[in-house]
């Protein structure tokens, strides 16, 4: 991925739109049993041969050839000729995988302080992408700046053609109308799927972002003979804090939006916005734990454009500093009694933890596991850190760009080339 880049709101104009809005297409964060979805999804991982794809996916060979075919004339997929057996008797057998240099789709994680955009390919291979400062503006003025900051990223890659755009968030998501509500960037109904579809002219999904993270684990990366779990818990810690639940490969997503575990009391003494001490969000939030270190006067205080980050508290534990450990030590003990008191409501079969709060420090890894495995009154869990790592906002916005592929490919390949009224 190339090395981000940090651009000031302050330096980008407010264009008008520039095409009419296409209405918001809700994300499928489910592994579809559409036989075309499937023999997709078994393209995704590199070349493989038809009989291989029908002993993948359950399908007869008929259907497989079916849909391979159509899959080939949408331009979904390619043949692999080259790699074609030498001297093999009859028939020869021809490979096919997944197209994954013609076209792209556009991923978009809004964060309270930084937004990524990537770019990713049909099989979910991040191709690159920019950070820029969250805009601190209007909701529909924010929204165009960075829909406008994405186009001028996509203008970059001309030799692809993009299809789609996703959008992952935290607050409250409808995804059929594409708005949301985001009390930590004061978003009211903000219309974010009408805003990139009328910059962009590509289908918008939007998706609650620790639901996107949670799909992120069940659609990428992760082969069709991986043994999956009939129900994992994902929980998400870094600026915020949040959780996801999937059931028998669909990430389960409630109509009035994910529930919360921001105000789970922790016992710490730090005050909240909502007025009670200690609430899990104000103790483990970046900035809540940043500022406690300026404070204390373990991160020197600076002044703009050099401002204290996150990073700089890492740097100090790792150079010897006692009391930065401390700190960071304090945040994953608490995390990890956090992490158990919720997997113990839900029980599920995984426990998986993404966000930097859990991996941007890696000694504090360990003490996040015994801190569960102390506090958990269920048998030992199957506890994993996001296969993601630091990344998992970006693949987060890739899933969301890509979930209607996955579920129903040749309809949504009709969708993204049809031109809006």
């Amino acid at each position: 991925m190339t090395s981000p880049t940090l651009e000031r709101p302050s330096t980008l104009t407010l264009p008008a739109r520039t095409a009419p809005a296409r209405p918001a297409v809700p994300p499928e964060l489910r592994i579809a049993d559409n036989p075309a979805a499937a023999v997709l999804r078994a393209a995704t991982r590199g070349p493989i041969f038809r009989d291989s794809a029908a002993q993948t996916t359950g399908l007869s060979i008929a259907t497989v050839n079916r849909q391979v075919s159509a899959l080939l004339s949408a331009g979904l997929l390619r043949e692999r000729a080259d790699l074609t057996a030498s001297g093999a008797v009859g028939r020869p057998r021809v490979p096919f995988e997944v197209d994954t240099d013609s076209y792209t789709t556009l991923g978009v994680h809004i964060g309270a302080t930084v937004t990524r955009i990537v770019a990713a390919d049909l099989s979910g291979r991040i191709l690159g992408g920019l950070e820029i400062a969250s805009p601190q503006a209007g909701q529909e003025a924010a929204l165009t700046i960075i829909a406008r900051s994405a186009k001028a990223f996509l203008d970059r890659l001309p030799r692809r053609r993009p299809l789609w755009t996703g959008i992952a968030l935290a607050g409250r998501v409808d995804p059929a109308a594409g708005v949301v509500d985001h009390p930590r960037l004061d978003w009211q109904t903000a219309p974010v799927a009408a805003v990139f579809g009328s910059v962009l002219d590509l289908p918008v999904s939007v998706a609650a972002h620790v639901e996107a993270m949670a799909a992120a684990e069940l659609l990428l990366n992760s082969g069709p003979d991986e043994h999956r779990p009939a129900s994992s818990l994902y929980i998400y810690a870094r600026e915020t804090a949040g959780v996801a639940v999937t059931l028998h490969d669909r990430v389960h997503t409630p109509a009035s939006g994910p529930g919360s575990i921001a105000h789970l009391p922790t016992g710490s003494d730090i005050e909240c916005s909502c007025g009670r001490r200690g609430c899990l969000e104000a103790t483990i939030g970046e900035a809540a734990l940043l500022a406690r270190a300026v404070r204390a006067g373990i991160v020197p205080k600076r002044e703009a454009p050099r401002r204290p980050v996150i990073a700089d508290l890492y740097r100090a534990a790792e150079s010897g500093s006692d009391a930065a450990r401390d700190l960071l030590q304090e945040r994953a003990e608490i995390l990890g009694r956090t992490a158990a008191l919720v997997r113990d409501m839900f029980n599920p079969d995984r426990v998986v933890l993404g966000g930097q709060a859990f991996t941007g420090y890696r000694p504090g890894v360990e003490t996040v596991a015994k801190a569960f495995a102390r506090s958990t009154t269920l048998p030992p869990a199957d506890l994993r850190i996001s296969r993601f790592g630091g990344r998992v906002q970006e693949h987060a916005a890739a899933v969301t760009s890509l979930s209607v592929f996955y579920a129903d490919p040749l309809s949504a390949m009709r969708r993204s080339t049809r031109t809006p009224r």
